[in-house]
């Protein structure tokens, strides 16, 4: 029997549509908690995705799952004469995604969309050079489906880059890993966010999630190719590579 996708709050809402009220509902503290809680290797995390990007050379860029706009606004900032989309469902990540994006004054270079992954009927086929996707796969409902959507928007020779956590494989590292995202991390976000389910879910999210390597064959199955995996501090992150 196929076990259930975990959901953050469990009720009999969707994912989807649980995963939108959860980062609506921890969006005011999101950006301290992600770079307390990473120690800021989220940040060097970000800056590896924009180096494989700028190589593609890469000028209309969707973000997917943008949240805050983090990962956008590097891009925007590193990369010459770049227009960049991203796309969130949570509007209240959106809401602190624009202002930080008036603050550095890219309103001209990027662009906030509410919109879900798994339709991106804003976006037409085949016109994409780059798509990013930085700590959100795993909150698709249906992973096959927004990877499916996201090659669809991509020109042929276009660049998948997605940042997602993972499990480590060294047992020393996983015990203190587990330690930390199960007993420590709930505390530290329900002290800050009020929202301790939200942080209960999130390190179960990356359990659940597909190892590297079945991940890296999902994107072979809806038509990527010359796929890479490169772990991330020890295999507290992956960052994977795709072409169409």
């Amino acid at each position: 029997m196929k076990k259930p996708r975990m959901k953050p709050y469990n009720e009999e809402q969707t994912k989807k549509e649980q995963v939108e009220e959860m980062f609506d509902n921890i969006a005011p503290n999101y950006d301290k908690l992600n770079h307390i809680m990473s120690f800021n290797l989220d940040r060097m995390w970000r800056r590896r995705v924009m180096r494989i990007v700028r190589r593609s050379k890469a000028k209309k860029i969707m973000d997917v799952a943008t949240g805050t706009g983090d990962l956008a606004i590097t891009l925007a900032k590193r990369i010459e004469r770049t227009q960049i989309l991203g796309i969130d469902l949570s509007e209240e990540m959106l809401a602190v995604a624009r202002q930080k994006i008036q603050k550095q004054g890219l309103e001209e270079r990027i662009i906030v969309e509410k919109g879900d992954a798994e339709s991106l009927d804003m976006v037409e086929s085949g016109t994409i050079d780059a798509v990013t996707v930085a700590v959100g796969v795993r909150n698709f409902e249906n992973l096959e489906r927004g990877l499916s959507e996201i090659y669809r928007t991509l020109r042929e020779g276009g660049k998948l880059v997605v940042l997602e956590l993972s499990v480590p494989r060294n047992r020393l590292i996983r015990w203190f890993y587990a330690q930390y995202s199960h007993r420590i991390l709930p505390s530290i976000g329900a002290m800050i966010s009020k929202d301790k389910r939200a942080y209960i879910y999130l390190p179960e999210s990356i359990d659940e999630f597909p190892s590297p390597e079945r991940f890296s064959e999902i994107l072979q199955s809806v038509g990527f190719q010359r796929v890479k995996r490169r772990s991330q501090s020890f295999g507290v992150a992956h960052i994977y590579e795709a072409v169409k």
